[in-house]
């Protein structure tokens, strides 16, 4: 049992798509990442029970049970934004660049022109 407990979670992990425009913070490597690491040790579980009820959930957030079970009647939120317009929103690229626009003057200039990292100030 505990074989075909970790071949379902392999075959959701092939099935899982992977958005490149979030860069290390993608649910798709999470996933990866958290199944390699809980059967590094062999296909020995401590809990079967919450092994299998992860899966399931897992899977109907991959075939978009709720979605599907509840529809919408727009494809917008009630400010209007687009799931389009989320997805360009939560980009990594656009989220560094926000955090960029964040910074105060000084503290840019600072950065820009200190020999030293910021992290190693906070030291």
């Amino acid at each position: 049992m505990a074989a075909s407990r970790y071949r379902r979670f392999l075959r959701l992990c092939e099935e899982w798509p992977v958005e490149e425009t979030k860069r290390h913070r993608d649910l798709g490597t999470a996933l990866r990442q958290r199944v390699a690491q809980a059967f590094r040790e062999g296909e020995n579980i401590a809990d079967p029970e919450a092994c299998d009820q992860m899966y399931e959930s897992l899977l109907r957030i991959h075939t978009n049970y709720y979605k599907n079970k509840y529809p919408r009647l727009k494809d917008t939120t009630f400010t209007g934004v687009t799931v389009e317009d989320c997805r360009m929103i939560l980009a990594t690229d656009i989220l560094k660049q926000m955090e960029d626009m964040k910074k105060g003057t000084w503290r840019t200039l600072r950065e820009k022109f200190s020999a030293k990292k910021p992290e190693e100030d906070l030291k």
